[in-house]
């Protein structure tokens, strides 16, 4: 048997080189920080290094895996080893390089890796425990690219690792027991020697993470860094012999003592100027308050009722937000009086219009009943596959036939990845989520009249239902404050509000240009009232600026006969056009029902899908479709008695129609909604 060589005194200086770098790294850095001391008390000021020089040093923790039996050409063990640990030293001299303030660096280490071990302990056929270890180690040359994804001290990096066999050396140590049973038995003596069949080299990968930590300040040239640092070495690549299948994966912790030198930055001399004048820039402030501050209306509105039953991704379930009716409960629904069945867990502003949506299928299944020879196709949309659409149209269709006895030959289903008229466009990749919840839908298509809107047939909105209520607050009873150039003037701009008795309310900070309140808030309980109106804007520079105004609100509250129509159009996402069936519903259903001298009030809104100043424009731009609609349809019949109000409120959540929670409030948020108020 091969037995293993003792390294002589001389081999020792195969590491001197390793050594003495080390220890001259070492004594610069006590020699630098010395000198670093003196030049402080100049209270100089250096740029952080981009290139640094230092020594890494840790610790492997290295995990065998796979199977070693024949440790080389003349001993092979009775019993093969499989798992198996250590831990073994790494250092190693390392070059970075990394300007400050950036992402990417790279980083090189060349030094000694150990990755020595002892396997598990095996039982050999004479019952006899067995052991093995290894020192196995190499010279590993490690280049990595580095990436501080916040620009901030921790980084993380990555790169292959090259390992080379340290003078050939992979020895073995070797020892079997005694059987238990006979422990007079004399144990065999411990076999040491090289392992054959070693590769001379590795090629490997590590991926790792770091943290710098500044020993020394930026007012000193030379800078010193410690950096605690974990690397993974996965077992790819890391088979140390070309026969059996041993492999080793290695956790790697240390630390890194890194030394750079920064560049002075040049201090300009004090030069003493007269104060120049800031010119602040000019803003303008305006008040707009309606003539009569409506604090409740009548509203007889029509709701537009989107052909569309919306499904959580992932489910082919109807959502538990749909109002599902009993069989016994059906006799009782009425599309008129959807109050008395509301959906689950449904508050806020946007219930009462919400409780229509949600019975969109009850609806449907009322209307189905009232006209016998109505038929509907049902057509599923998902990104899972045309399987996974058809079974949420099935769904639908299962609900129809059970709860509403409608016959199922009067419904067909079919099933589609995308619908017709899909959110999500090609190349999108902003707001994905909230685009394909949008698409995970199944459509109501008929060419019955009785249930779709007038004049329409096919994948067309149903039939819209009409309700008498309350409003709180219409929109129009808002005071708009604008101080036009505040963006640049301001860094904030307040309101106090003064009446005639010297009592002051306090509105604001807001950096907006425009801010609307409720006429009502500023009121109270007075039913009108003489108000200065102060803007006190603090400019960027800390300047304070005042302007001024007067106006003059009156709270009315509208008699009793007197009722508003509110009617609504749907829009497509990011479509600022009505679409043809809206446009002949504005021309031929709502026009003619606007009396002489009536006020129109149009108000655009969209979801929060887009940028906020985008959708303020889109906003605007579909409240003024609307508006160009029906002054052509009233151009027509001879009439210019109508007066328009036109505002576009965006995204502006404490605007909108509805929450933006679930596809079905974006999608009705998509809207222009037009109060017709009589002549007073």
């Amino acid at each position: 048997m091969k037995s293993r060589t003792s390294l002589k005194k001389g081999s020792r200086l195969t590491w001197s080189p390793y050594g003495l770098t080390i220890k001259s790294l070492i004594i610069s850095a006590l020699i630098l920080a010395g000198i670093q001391s003196s030049l402080q008390a100049q209270e100089v000021q250096f740029t952080k290094p981009s290139w640094y020089f230092g020594v890494a040093g840790g610790a492997n923790f290295n995990f065998y895996r796979g199977t070693t039996q024949e440790l080389n050409s003349i001993y092979t063990t009775p019993s093969a080893f499989h798992d198996g640990s250590g831990v073994g030293l790494y250092i190693a001299p390392l070059i970075e390089f990394h300007r400050p303030d950036t992402r990417l660096g790279l980083m090189l280490q060349v030094g000694y890796d150990g990755r020595k071990g002892s396997f598990k302990e095996v039982m050999t056929p004479c019952n006899c425990p067995a052991d093995l270890k290894t020192d196995l180690s190499y010279i590993t040359v490690e280049p990595s690219l580095r990436l501080a994804p916040f620009k901030s001290d921790f980084y993380l990096y990555a790169g292959p690792r090259l390992a080379f066999n340290l003078n050939n050396r992979h020895s073995f140590t070797y020892k079997q027991g005694i059987n238990p049973a006979y422990p007079a038995q004399v144990a065999s003596p411990e076999v040491k020697g090289d392992f054959s069949n070693m590769r001379d080299k590795l090629i490997s990968m590590q991926i790792g993470a770091g943290y710098d930590i500044w020993l020394t300040s930026q007012k000193q040239q030379t800078q010193l860094v410690l950096s605690p640092f974990v690397a993974f070495h996965p077992y790819f690549g890391q088979n140390p012999r070309t026969i059996e299948s041993w492999n080793v994966t290695t956790i790697r912790v240390g630390a890194a003592l890194k030394l750079g030198t920064g560049h002075k930055v040049v201090v300009a001399e004090e030069v003493v100027v007269p104060a120049a004048i800031v010119v602040e820039p000019e803003v303008q402030f305006t008040v707009i308050a309606p003539k009569n501050i409506p604090v409740q209306r009548r509203v007889r509105e029509t709701f537009p009722i989107r052909n569309y039953v919306f499904f959580n991704l992932g489910s082919t379930q109807i959502p538990n937000r749909y109002v599902l009716l009993r069989k016994d409960q059906v006799k009782e629904f009425r599309e008129d009086q959807l109050e008395v069945f509301t959906p689950k867990e449904l508050s806020g502003r946007s219930k009462r219009q919400m409780t229509v949506y949600y019975n969109v299928i009850n609806i449907l299944g009322d209307r189905m009943i009232k006209f016998p020879v109505s038929t509907v196709v049902l057509v599923g949309s998902s990104m899972q596959g045309v399987d996974d659409a058809k079974a949420m149209a099935e769904s639908v269709k299962l609900y129809l036939v059970d709860v509403f006895g409608i016959n199922p030959a009067r419904i067909t289903t079919a099933g589609r990845i995308k619908p017709e008229i899909p959110s999500e466009q090609p190349g999108g990749t902003l707001e994905l989520t909230l685009l394909r919840e949008g698409d995970h839908r199944v459509s109501i298509e008929s060419n019955s009249p009785a249930l779709l809107m007038e004049f329409q047939s096919g994948n067309a909105p149903l039939r819209p239902v009409e309700i008498v209520d309350a409003e709180e607050v219409p929109l129009d009873s808002y005071a708009t404050f604008t101080v036009q150039g505040a963006n640049e003037a301001f860094s904030s701009w307040m309101l106090e509000v003064r009446d005639v008795d010297g009592k002051v309310q306090y509105f604001g900070p807001y950096t907006k240009e425009k801010v609307s309140l409720p006429g009502s808030s500023i009121l109270g309980d007075r039913p009108e009232g003489d108000y200065k109106i102060t803007m006190v804007g603090q400019t960027k520079s800390g300047k304070v600026v005042k302007k001024e105004a007067t106006v003059h609100m009156v709270l009315w509250t509208p008699a009793n006969n007197i009722e508003v129509l509110r009617f609504s159009v749907i829009y497509e996402f990011n479509n600022s056009k009505a679409i043809l069936i809206y446009e002949k519903y504005l021309t031929d259903i709502v026009a003619p029902k606007i009396p002489k001298g009536a006020t129109v009030i149009i108000k655009g809104h969209t979801d929060i899908i887009g940028e906020e100043a985008h959708n303020l424009t889109l906003s605007l731009d579909r409240a003024n479709d609307v508006k160009t609609i029906l002054e052509n349809a009233l151009a027509k019949a001879g009439r210019g008695d109508v007066i328009f109000e036109v505002t576009g409120y965006g995204e502006d959540e404490s605007k909108a129609p509805f929450e933006n929670k679930t596809p079905e409030e974006r999608f009705y948020n998509r809207t222009v909604i037009i109060d017709i108020i009589p002549l007073k």
